[in-house]
């Protein structure tokens, strides 16, 4: 009987091996060089765009200003383009603060992808072109961070470092404490920035994400300049920080 068991466990071998190479044969091949199935499709090209910041700042003896923070991207999953912009409008019009940059992004791990590209600090202060090149990505505890370092004429350099967190309160209920700094290698009177440590722009969200696209919020942020920058904004009469209220709109697609 353990004879005839055997034997009929190979034939039941053979036929299955046939089956499964008349299969491959009817389907062009395709599942004989993809056993586990077709091929993951990881050039189709996606498009996101994001404001994370969409507010208005309010008192701390300074006048109301609004502020814009966000960026978008097209691309595929190994190759983007990136968009990113931010800058404050003031209750009479000038425009401060005010960075564009475009970058070539590619990821290098599962949580860190690199970028190289320009940045154009396009205001009412003069303008300024930079070389920029930067990591970004989630930190352990998923902290998203962000690097950037940039070279301009003249021998002018900078960086910027940003992190922020999305504490949940519940699933619609969210608290993000955000940070970001900025440090320059030398004086650019014209545009009010000293060497060193430039500034600091931090804040303290509560968002109630009525969809996922969708959320507004209140908060306070806190700016502080530091060293010749905070120096260059005292001369013309400025404050060299404050705390404000803020209320605005996080959205994207």
């Amino acid at each position: 009987m353990r004879g005839h068991s055997v034997a009929g466990l190979a034939v039941t071998g053979v036929a299955v091996c046939l089956a499964a190479s008349a299969h491959g044969q009817v389907s062009g091949g395709r599942d004989a060089a993809a056993p586990f199935g077709p091929p993951v499709d990881d050039q189709r090209v996606y498009i996101h765009g994001a404001f994370d910041q969409l507010e208005g700042r309010l008192g701390g003896g300074v006048d109301n200003t609004f502020r814009w923070e966000g960026e978008a991207w097209t691309g595929t999953d190994l190759n983007r383009l990136w968009i990113k912009s931010e800058g404050e409008v003031d209750g009479r019009g000038a425009v401060s603060d005010g960075q564009q940059e475009v970058f070539y992004d590619r990821p290098v791990s599962t949580y860190f992808d690199l970028q190289g590209g320009v940045r154009y600090d396009a205001d009412s202060g003069p303008g300024r072109g930079w070389a920029a090149f930067g990591v970004e990505g989630l930190a352990p505890y998923f902290f998203k961070v962000s690097a950037t370092g940039y070279v301009g004429d003249r021998g002018r350099y900078a960086a910027k470092l940003m992190t922020s967190y999305d504490q949940l309160i519940t699933n619609r209920l969210i608290v993000e404490p955000e940070a970001e700094i900025n440090l320059y290698a030398k004086d650019d009177p014209e545009r009010r920035i000293g060497a060193g440590l430039s500034d600091l722009d931090a804040g303290l969200r509560l968002r109630y994400e009525v969809t996922r696209k969708f959320a507004p919020y209140i908060g306070v942020t806190y700016e502080q300049k530091f060293g010749n920058t905070a120096s260059f904004v005292r001369a013309v009469g400025e404050a060299s920080s404050d705390v404000r209220f803020t209320t605005g709109l996080r959205a994207w697609f």
